[in-house]
């Protein structure tokens, strides 16, 4: 069994050991073709702490480890940019 992995955006690193990543979806309209952007907000486990808002991550589907939290954060794949 194939396991899913995606990528999305951190926007929330507030809880302990959980963030929170966008995950951006782009298809064509049906009817008028233009593209239209989805979002759908995952929370993912991150044991270390490591991830902060703005990094873009990988995240992985994992068995449920909370009410909410059925994603984990994979890797690291670009930290946000310093202001």
């Amino acid at each position: 069994m194939a396991v899913k992995e995606t990528v999305g955006l951190v926007v929330s690193d507030k809880m302990d050991k959980t963030v929170v990543v966008a995950v951006e979806n782009r298809s064509s309209h049906p009817k008028y073709g233009k593209i239209v952007v989805y979002t759908k907000r995952f929370k993912a486990h991150d044991e270390k702490n490591e991830c902060k808002a703005g990094d873009r991550v990988r995240i992985r589907e994992t068995r449920p480890l909370s009410r909410t939290k059925r994603w984990e954060v994979a890797d690291i794949l670009s930290r946000a940019q310093k202001v």
